[in-house]
C-alpha cells in the first residue's frame, strides 16, 4: 500500500513539474530563447547582421523636458532629420530633434490609444490605434499643428488583440512597399501588409495581409513595443520592454542577433525602465525612448 501511495505521489509531482515547465515556457519562451542562442553559437561570421552587440549609449535617460506623458514609439523622417513619438494619455504627435528635444506638438483628435508611428514618404505617416485595431494615414507639414482621425484613411485589422494587447508597432519597407504591424502579446505577433497606405490615393490598390506564424514562433521575447525595417540589410528591428531585449529578425523572419536593455550592456549605466520605441536614422544610428519621457541614443565605436 506504501509503495502504491509513494507512486501516486510521485506522478503528482511528475504532473506538476510538467505543468509548471510548460507555463514557464510559454511565459519566458525558454526553448526559444534556447534555441536561438544556440543558432547565434554556430552563426557564420558572414551573416550580414547589424551588429546590436556592438552599439553603445551615447546619450542615456536624458528627460525630455516639456514631455509628461508616456511616449510610445519612435520614427525617423528623412526629410526632416527629425524625430516623431507619440503620447498615448493625451495623444499627441510630437516632433523631436535627434538629441531628444521638443521641436513641435501636434494634437491627434479621435485617435484612441495611439500607439505607433511611422513614416511612410514625405508628409505621409502612419498611427496605429491600438485598441481598436486602427491604421491611421496622415498627412503632416510644415504648418501641421492639429490632425483629425475623422479626416484620414483609415484601415481596420481585427486580430483578436483585446483591451491593450493590440499594435504596439510600426515599421515600413519602402522598396518593398510593406508595413510591418507589431501585436504586443497573446500571441506576439508581426503582421505584414500590402497595400496601405496607398502610393496613389486615386489608384485602385489591393490590399494584402500577411501573418507567418513558424516565423513568429520562434520570437523569443515576451512582448512587442516597437519595430524598426533597416532598408540596408532588409533586416526588421524588435523591442521588448518586458524582455528588456533589441531582437534582430533576417530577411527569412529568424532571429540572427540580439542586444539587451540591462544594466552593463550596450554601456548602459542604468537598465532602461520602459522602452517604447526604436529608430533608425541613415547612418544607422539608434534612437529609443522609454515611458514616460526618457531619450536613448546608440551608435557604433
Amino acid at each position: 500500500m506504501r509503495r502504491f501511495i509513494r507512486l501516486q505521489l510521485l506522478i503528482v509531482v511528475v504532473l506538476l513539474l510538467a505543468a509548471l515547465a510548460f507555463l514557464a515556457n510559454r511565459e519566458f519562451r525558454l526553448v526559444e530563447r534556447a534555441t536561438f542562442n544556440w543558432n547565434l553559437f554556430w552563426q557564420s561570421e558572414s551573416t550580414a547582421a547589424i551588429g546590436l552587440s556592438e552599439y553603445r549609449v551615447v546619450i542615456e535617460g536624458k528627460v525630455i523636458e516639456g514631455l509628461e506623458d508616456d511616449v510610445s514609439a519612435l520614427s525617423y523622417d528623412p526629410d526632416r532629420k527629425t524625430l516623431f513619438t507619440v503620447t498615448n494619455q493625451n495623444s499627441e504627435l510630437v516632433e523631436l530633434s535627434l538629441d531628444g528635444r521638443i521641436v513641435r506638438r501636434i494634437h491627434l483628435d479621435g485617435f484612441g490609444d495611439a500607439e505607433a508611428v511611422e513614416y511612410i514618404r514625405p508628409g505621409v505617416y502612419v498611427i496605429s490605434d491600438e485598441r481598436r485595431q486602427r491604421l491611421i494615414q496622415v498627412q503632416v507639414n510644415d504648418d501641421t499643428r492639429s490632425l483629425d482621425a475623422a479626416q484620414a484613411e483609415t484601415l481596420t485589422l481585427d486580430f483578436n488583440a483585446g483591451n491593450n494587447k493590440g499594435f504596439e508597432g510600426l515599421a515600413y519597407d519602402t522598396k518593398g512597399q510593406r508595413l510591418f504591424v507589431a501585436k504586443e502579446r497573446d500571441p506576439v505577433q508581426i503582421i505584414e501588409v500590402r497595400g496601405f497606405p496607398k502610393l496613389q490615393p486615386d489608384t485602385p490598390t489591393s490590399l494584402e495581409v500577411i501573418s507567418n506564424r513558424q516565423r513568429d514562433a520562434g520570437i523569443f521575447v515576451r512582448d512587442l513595443s516597437s519595430l524598426q525595417f533597416d532598408e540596408r540589410s532588409g533586416h526588421l528591428l524588435a523591442l521588448s520592454d518586458e524582455s528588456r531585449q533589441i531582437l534582430e529578425l533576417d530577411i527569412e523572419g529568424r532571429p540572427v542577433g540580439s542586444s539587451s536593455l540591462k544594466k552593463g550592456q550596450m554601456g548602459l549605466s542604468k537598465t532602461v525602465p520602459q522602452a517604447e520605441g526604436i529608430a533608425m536614422d541613415d547612418a544607422g544610428t539608434l534612437y529609443l525612448v522609454s515611458e514616460p519621457n526618457l531619450f536613448y541614443v546608440f551608435r557604433k565605436p
